[in-house]
């Protein structure tokens, strides 16, 4: 199986759709910055709301507010406002927005005295974490690892899907095993690229 086949989510909406809804909120006067901004605070209200034990609404909000990440790269590329340091507020606030709701995720267990579960957020913590840093930290070497079986998309939707099911206990367990699967599965591809690329250094 390719890498590009375990991509179960799109990167991206359509040029088309794209392009229309940067240039109709872009119109609004609002910048690309500003919806990533509103983003993690809609990210932020769904932890509190989790928090609270109100998951339906915690599930309504973080899935609407993690859409936001499609439209703020929409507006940058229709209003030609797209810019290094845009793109990297936008990758930064997108990590700390997941790790809001693992944090919440934890809490709403640890509270509920469920440890076994707040020990699985911890871990599902830790690889999302870990799935991020080996992209970033392949890139410093030249490498590119965004493939891979279980992606932030993937990580979304199942935790979005967790929360309006009232299935956050299975949602917990599978994303602990997959995000560190996947972790494992990126250090694999960046070992293998960067093996090569030391032996083709060594015969230049």
């Amino acid at each position: 199986m390719s890498r590009r086949r375990l991509q179960l989510l799109p990167q991206r909406i359509p040029a088309a759709a794209s392009n229309a809804i940067g240039r109709s909120v872009g119109a609004l006067g609002v910048t690309p910055n500003m919806v990533s901004l509103a983003g993690v605070a809609g990210a932020a209200a769904a932890a509190w709301l989790i928090v609270q034990e109100h998951l339906l609404s915690a599930g309504i909000v973080f899935l609407g507010s993690s859409a936001l990440d499609f439209v703020d790269g929409a507006v940058a590329r229709a209003t030609g406002k797209a810019t290094a340091f845009g793109a990297v507020l936008d990758a930064v606030l997108d990590r700390v927005g997941e790790a809001l709701l693992l944090v919440a995720c934890i809490w709403y267990f640890a509270d509920r005295g469920e440890q076994v579960q707040a020990g699985f957020g911890y871990a599902a913590l830790f690889g999302s974490i870990a799935v991020s840093y080996a992209r970033a930290r392949g890139e410093v070497f030249g490498v590119t690892a965004r493939d891979g079986l279980f992606r932030r998309q993937e990580r979304v939707v199942l935790l979005g899907i967790g929360l309006l099911a009232n299935g956050l206990t299975v949602v917990i367990v599978i994303l602990a095993i997959l995000a560190n699967a996947t972790a494992l599965q990126r250090l694999a591809i960046l070992g293998k690229a960067l093996r090569l690329q030391d032996r083709e250094e060594a015969a230049s």
